[in-house]
């Protein structure tokens, strides 16, 4: 298997870059995602995002897409911005096209970005698996969740406990809320029993 870095740049090549073009823009993405501020949203997540997709790839229409969307959906990121997901979105389609990808691309790109933010079911089935594998962490071991939520906080570290309780609350909440958490067959086999045990114990955490 392809590391992350050879993998985006035979993806960028096979879209029309050139090769140090495609080099530039790897360093980019490790820069961004190797901040020292990252303890979740880093290269660990990328990795474990394909991992969970690979799965599924005989599913996938626009496996291409989804790929770039993987390597951009988290680009920008800010614990104290609401724009994370937009100035990914706009970062991605910036940069795809100074190499000549479609534009039909890389609204499609852009979209499964953006579709990260509230992570509701889309009409697009690509961007539903993309989303439910975004959320696969909810669903894993008991050891993995508590990792995860320690890490995730560290991220917040600038906000206040009481104001960070408050807001994850409700975040947890509106999952536990849904009929499915997960909009995939798949996903939703596979993990939609242990995200419910986890979300649930986390409410009883943060009570």
């Amino acid at each position: 298997m392809l590391s992350l870095q050879d993998y985006f740049i035979e993806l960028l090549h096979s879209l029309g870059a050139a090769k140090t073009q495609s080099e530039t823009y790897w360093n980019e993405i490790e820069e961004k995602y190797s901040d020292k501020n990252r303890h979740y949203h880093n290269l660990d997540h990328l990795r474990a995002l394909s991992k969970e997709l690979s799965e599924v790839k005989h599913e996938i229409n626009d496996w291409k897409t989804i790929m770039l969307s993987l390597y951009y959906h988290d680009i920008v990121y800010s614990a104290v911005s609401y724009k994370n997901e937009l100035k990914s979105a706009e970062l991605a389609a910036e940069r795809l096209r100074t190499i000549g990808v479609s534009e039909e691309r890389i609204e499609k790109c852009r979209d499964q970005i953006l579709a990260t933010k509230y992570h509701k079911t889309s009409e697009d089935m690509d961007t539903n698996y993309f989303l439910d594998a975004d959320l696969a962490i909810l669903g894993s071991s008991e050891a993995s969740y508590q990792d995860y939520t320690e890490r995730l906080r560290k991220e917040y570290n600038l906000i206040p406990a009481g104001i960070y309780r408050k807001g994850r609350m409700k975040v947890v909440k509106n999952f536990l809320s849904r009929d499915r958490i997960y909009k995939t067959d798949h996903f939703y086999q596979k993990y939609e029993e242990s995200a419910r045990t986890n979300l649930t114990f986390e409410v009883k955490q943060l009570q």
